[in-house]
């Protein structure tokens, strides 16, 4: 018998920001059997950016992701030269 996989818990400070006229999904999830939260961004194309690195609070997540979209800019988060496409079939 295969085992349940563990549900994914939404944080509640999940939120969309629009910068510059460009609106940013701030994502920010962790599993139920887990303590620390995963930070995604997506911007309005649907490209992700997901941090490395987990946060003890889901606060934690949301600050860096404010600050990097702001100290970065938008532009940073959009499709661009960094970004690997997935093969087409």
């Amino acid at each position: 018998m295969k085992e349940d996989e563990p549900n994914v818990v939404m944080s509640g400070k999940c939120q969309t920001v629009t910068l510059s006229g460009y609106p940013f999904s701030v994502e920010i999830y962790r599993l139920e059997t887990e303590s620390l939260w995963t930070l995604e961004v997506v911007d309005c194309d649907g490209t992700s950016h997901v941090w490395d690195d987990q946060f003890r609070s889901d606060k934690d997540a949301r600050t860096a992701a404010l600050e990097a979209i702001r100290s970065e800019g938008p532009i940073a988060f959009m499709r661009g030269s960094n970004v690997i496409q997935f093969p087409q079939d």
